[in-house]
């Protein structure tokens, strides 16, 4: 059985005319309000990297004059519209009720790559399961990034992120993606007009490793997820408070359309 007819054989799905209302493109708002109208179980995977709130950050890296790892000091004044430093149990508190907001959309056979960094602060690791916990977290997957800058002679360079896979209770990997392991070895997108870009590459293997026909992104920033999902034939939705990042988002997605058909 090939691939199309695994995509094709979906459980029963949300009446496809609501769906074109919502699919193949950049919707600009708040990402919890725009899923708060998107109608339940709608969705099949979703593949995002929130703000990590690094401005908050107590590490030299943020801190230092030259940016740390970000040669232009881009995410020393955050986001166009965020930040990127609010008190640490609002973030907490807001990322949940974006896992609640995806979690709801989600279907019963759909799971979240939830791509977030551990980090060091005041001294100690912070992981993220403050923000996970109570959530379906089936695997933790390991994305080994390219290069860096380490200011803090208290520990090593950070070399890694994580993917925190969500997933609903029917989840299952499309065939022979079960033989791929957890670390996966991908290099950081350069030259992208965004602070924080998120691989294509990443992207589209998270991606290629389910059947899921409809891919949501809620923080889609410069379009990864949705020309990811292009490259797989897939149908997607981006959800993105910035106008600019919308415009952004559309350009690169509408060019790799352009490749591709």
């Amino acid at each position: 059985m090939n691939m199309d007819t695994l995509l094709k054989q979906a459980v029963s799905r949300v009446d496809p005319f609501v769906m074109e209302q919502w699919t193949g493109k950049v919707h600009h708002g708040d990402c919890i309000e725009l899923m708060d109208k998107m109608p339940v179980g709608s969705v099949d995977v979703i593949v995002t990297s929130p703000p990590y709130n690094l401005k908050n950050s107590t590490g030299n890296g943020m801190k230092d004059g030259r940016g740390g790892k970000w040669p232009t000091a881009e995410l020393q004044n955050g986001y166009k519209t965020h930040g990127d430093a609010m008190p640490h149990d609002e973030y907490v508190e807001w990322q949940r009720a974006c896992l609640r907001a995806m979690m709801r959309v989600l279907r019963e056979d759909g799971a979240i790559y939830y791509n977030h960094k551990r980090r060091v602060q005041n001294g100690l690791l912070q992981d993220r399961q403050d923000i996970v916990d109570g959530f379906p977290v089936r695997q933790i997957i390991i994305w080994q990034r390219s290069g860096g800058i380490n200011f803090n002679p208290g520990y090593y360079l950070p070399t890694y992120e994580v993917i925190y896979l969500i997933a609903k209770p029917n989840f299952r990997l499309a065939p022979k993606a079960n033989a791929l392991g957890d670390v996966w070895s991908i290099p950081q997108d350069k030259n992208v007009p965004h602070p924080a870009p998120f691989p294509a590459e990443l992207a589209q293997r998270c991606i290629s490793s389910t059947t899921g026909r409809i891919v949501l992104d809620p923080f889609i920033g410069s379009g990864t997820t949705g020309m990811a999902a292009e490259m797989e034939r897939r149908e997607w939705i981006g959800l993105e408070v910035s106008e600019d990042y919308c415009k952004l988002a559309r350009e690169r997605i509408n060019a790799v359309r352009g490749m591709i058909r």
